[in-house]
């Protein structure tokens, strides 16, 4: 794209304005126009830094854990507690979920439960070999143990769960040496908004019950 051609740099506009509107769910659904406010523009020349570019520039990990995010904060809607997970495959979501036990009356429906199902039935496999499972809570024993069922390459967990966790803080059920298939494990980004948003629910229930 040619420096002064204005009519280039329209079209490019355009392009990432397209990608913007696609994608601005992982900004918890506001509004295209926010996201395109500039946080410093340049006096001279093309370049200019805005949350518009900041997304582009934005890693795989957040990302997906953003998308993770969204499914945790529709759980919150529906009175569950807020936990979401996405399978990515390929640099794709195939499988999403959030809780839903409460509304299942399923001690098994789990986000990363239903999310695993759902790319089983994407993929028409139950190996999700090569696939990532995007979390914003650390996995149960249960959870964790699935995700070693269903093959995965990889768990990303924004926050740890000291009570439950199956993957670093209580056991290492993905890692285990003895099992006959091993998941990496380890912790991505988001943990302070995720820790805001349960503590929001927690202390909202405990006002319930008092």
């Amino acid at each position: 794209m040619a420096q002064g051609d204005p009519h280039a740099q329209s079209g490019y506009l355009k392009k990432v304005d397209k990608i913007v509107e696609h994608i601005d769910n992982i900004y918890a659904r506001a509004p295209v126009a926010q996201l395109d406010r500039a946080a410093d523009y340049e006096s001279v020349g093309w370049g200019f830094e805005s949350l518009r570019a900041r997304f582009l520039r934005m890693t795989d990990d957040e990302k997906f854990m953003k998308e993770a995010l969204v499914e945790a904060q529709k759980a919150l809607e529906e009175g569950e507690v807020p936990v979401g997970a996405v399978v990515v495959h390929e640099g794709r979501i195939i499988g999403r979920g959030h809780n839903m036990t409460e509304t299942l009356k399923d001690p098994t429906a789990h986000a990363e439960i239903i999310a695993i199902t759902a790319a089983a039935a994407y993929l028409k496999n139950w190996r999700l070999e090569g696939a990532k499972l995007y979390v914003t809570l650390e996995p149960c024993i249960m959870c964790a143990g699935a995700s070693v069922l269903a093959r995965l390459e990889e768990i990303v967990f924004a926050l740890p769960d000291p009570k439950f966790g199956g993957c670093i803080s209580l056991y290492k059920i993905p890692e285990d040496a003895r099992l006959n298939h091993r998941v990496r494990v380890r912790q991505g980004p988001l943990s302070e908004e995720i820790q805001k948003l349960m503590k929001s629910f927690f202390q909202k229930l405990r006002a319930k019950k008092s």
